[in-house]
């Protein structure tokens, strides 16, 4: 299984230094072009990606995250954006179990 990363140049840093294959300050046509590879080679792969580039136009991060499959796009935060992150499968665990579900109790 490959582990690859894909955002700011800042971010990447960490996962290069962890040795996991980083794409910093790419365009969306490269990010896209990795992704296509993937799925062309058959891959199984764990693809971290920058929450502002899961939201940009890339095609194939919109068609892997409604697939689902051998390729796992999994969204992170920017470094300035940590803070105010909160990611959708947040809300989808919301809307299934309810708000209280996310709360943390005294004790826990």
């Amino acid at each position: 299984m490959k582990i690859i990363a894909v955002g700011n140049s800042e971010l990447m840093d960490g996962f290069a230094l962890l040795g996991i294959k980083s794409y910093a300050d790419e365009s969306a046509e490269v990010i896209n072009a990795v992704l296509v590879e993937l799925v062309r080679n058959r891959e199984s792969a764990l693809v971290f990606i920058q929450q502002d580039l899961v939201n940009a136009d890339i095609p194939m991060v919109q068609q892997l995250r409604n697939q689902g499959g051998s390729i796992l796009i999994s969204e992170i935060p920017g470094l300035q954006a940590v803070q105010n992150y909160q990611p959708e499968v947040e809300q989808l665990i919301k809307r299934v179990l309810g708000s209280a579900v996310m709360e943390i109790k005294p004790g826990e």
